[in-house]
């Protein structure tokens, strides 16, 4: 492939990175419905919806969004659904913006949370840049690093803080697909394949400190890996969205991925 203009690749990028932070501020989550056992979905824009290109206006940039595997779980259950996940949430701000939407009353949780504390969409931008602008070793070193020494310890602190707001609560912790599949069709990023390798070995080991911090809180952990096999950016039908535009939306679940990837594993571990 031939190299694209460094001044357009490094402002895709920048967008990219941007996209992980949206969100931070934010406002209330929706209203729950009136009828049915109380649902909260905290966590992350992989809960909130980001990728599926409709989004609720409430005044924040959460990107919540009717299409999300928790709005959808809890049409198909009748829960009462507050849906507090935002996009570019970590376990802080999680901590401080969303844990009010639990009660004793809860009847059930999900959060997916840990990818912005390891600053993966840092990593995917630094990985995105051809061989000679960028070290994508070195992030993903890092990353990897963050995920097994200091994630942990922000789960555990996490986790309690749930369990003690919503002490009977269902709680499911719900990770992250692998993205890539080993090609890069997508313009303007220059993913390789032993990249794409370890950003999905990546993606494994955060899966891995999720499980085991939901294990050691008596929650229970969706893995959604299996689902996405042959749905990955590049493949056909790909349930992940490869670069796109808006770029906030890139790699991220899309609709489908909400509904065919996410929804029955979770709806199964809800009960």
């Amino acid at each position: 492939m031939s190299p694209r203009p460094v001044t357009r690749l490094l402002a895709v990028l920048s967008a990219l990175a941007a996209a992980a932070t949206v969100g931070v501020v934010v406002g209330p989550a929706p209203a729950a419905r009136a009828a049915g056992p109380s649902y909260v979905a905290l966590g992350d824009s992989y809960s909130s919806g980001t990728g599926t290109r409709s989004y609720a206006d409430d005044g924040t940039s959460c990107q919540r969004s009717a299409y999300a595997f928790p709005s959808l779980v809890a049409a198909q259950k009748g829960y009462a659904l507050s849906l507090s996940a935002c996009a570019g949430a970590t376990t802080a701000t999680v901590t401080n913006s969303q844990l009010g939407a639990l009660s004793g009353t809860t009847r059930f949780v999900t959060i997916s949370v840990g990818g912005n504390d390891a600053g993966f969409a840092d990593v995917l931008t630094e990985c995105a840049t051809p061989w000679w602008a960028g070290n994508c070793d070195a992030a993903v070193d890092t990353a990897q690093a963050f995920v097994r020494n200091t994630l942990p310890g922000r789960l555990a602190t996490l986790y309690a803080a749930i369990r003690s707001r919503a002490s009977v609560a269902k709680v499911v912790v719900v990770g992250y697909p692998r993205v890539f599949m080993g090609e890069d069709c997508n313009a303007g990023t220059w993913f390789a394949p032993a990249e794409q390798t370890r950003l999905n070995q990546t993606a494994d080991q955060l899966n891995a400190a999720l499980a085991a911090a939901a294990q050691a809180r008596g929650f229970s952990f969706a893995n959604p890996t299996g689902r996405f096999v042959g749905h990955a950016v590049c493949d056909s039908p790909e349930w992940l969205n490869g670069l796109s535009s808006p770029v906030g939306e890139s790699y991220h679940p899309n609709r489908v991925g909400h509904a065919s990837g996410y929804v029955p594993l979770v709806s199964a571990l809800l009960g």
